[in-house]
């Protein structure tokens, strides 16, 4: 059994990289991707230790993209009245470590998300809240997340729960909403193939459009053509039916099917590594030899 996305005190969990690789060999993983959002670094203090205790580490990453004009105007006719939210892609590093170029690109994009935390405690001390990024960076890692904003204001009282400080204040949609300034979607999967990743599109359930086949499949079109390799099939929030139709999509565009629980430790306590959410995940190791195979013999 394999985890290919998981998240560490490198961005938005709340379990050190080397914690976390020790709880992967207790819950009997052959192999564990540490997928941190925009950063590289939960991966970095996580290999010496993957190494001296003999699991099978993959260096991956979790970008938070927008979608492109092209691609908008693609599934227009699906999204109706919604609002575009951030949209995941996870690269994963299966044939040759990140190169210095990649490294220095994903450093723009943490410098957005830092931005984006000044303006969303501004917005936060709108509604009257008392609160400052020093004290919400003290709950975080080394980046800064809204989970770390939604910790604080349950510390604070401001809130019953995690869930309801997104609700009300966090998400895409909700009042204090901040737009980040993020790469394409279909630029980002450029980058990753540039930078001898494979890119695939994350949790595809959380698409505004997740649940339309036509809609689904149009926007995969378009990504294959753009370098996609891959679609996340098994994933926490997906019901059977749900896992059905990506399989299906994700083998008519000949992609590979991967998935991961999204583990955040304690932030998202309902999801348990590698098992997902009461067992509804479980990944063999197949699905990585078979990853580790196209990466062989596919160009970046």
């Amino acid at each position: 059994m394999i985890d290919l996305h998981t998240h560490t005190t490198a961005s938005d969990g709340s379990v050190a990289a080397a914690d976390l690789i020790r709880l992967a060999l207790q819950n009997g993983l052959e192999a564990l991707a540490i997928t941190d959002h925009d950063t590289l670094e939960g991966c970095d203090e996580g290999a010496p230790v993957a190494a001296e205790l003999g699991l099978d580490l993959i260096v991956g990453i979790e970008l938070s993209t927008r979608l492109e004009p092209h691609l908008v105007e693609l599934i227009r006719p699906w999204l109706g009245s919604k609002r575009l939210p951030s949209i995941h892609l996870l690269g994963y590093f299966l044939a040759a470590p990140p190169p210095a170029s990649f490294r220095s690109w994903i450093l723009v994009h943490q410098e957005s998300r830092r931005k984006r935390n000044v303006e969303l405690v501004e917005k936060l001390r709108g509604f009257g809240f008392d609160i400052t990024l020093h004290e919400v960076s003290q709950l975080g890692g080394k980046l800064t997340g809204r989970p770390h904003f939604a910790e604080f204001l349950l510390r604070k009282g401001y809130v019953q729960n995690r869930q309801e400080a997104f609700d009300l204040y966090l998400a895409d949609t909700a009042q204090a909403a901040v737009e980040r300034d993020e790469p394409g979607l279909a630029e980002s999967v450029g980058v990753l193939r540039q930078n001898f990743a494979m890119p695939v599109l994350a949790h595809p359930v959380r698409l505004p459009f997740g649940d339309e086949p036509d809609a689904v499949r149009v926007l995969l079109d378009a990504l294959c053509s753009a370098g996609l390799q891959g679609l996340e099939v098994w994933h926490s929030e997906h019901s059977p039916a749900q896992q059905a139709l990506y399989e299906n999509l994700a083998q008519s565009h000949g992609l590979e099917t991967t998935g991961g629980s999204d583990f955040h430790g304690s932030h998202k306590p309902s999801i348990a590594l590698g098992t997902g959410i009461n067992g509804n995940i479980s990944i063999p190791k197949a699905r990585l030899h078979s990853m580790r195979a196209t990466a062989s013999r596919q160009p970046a």
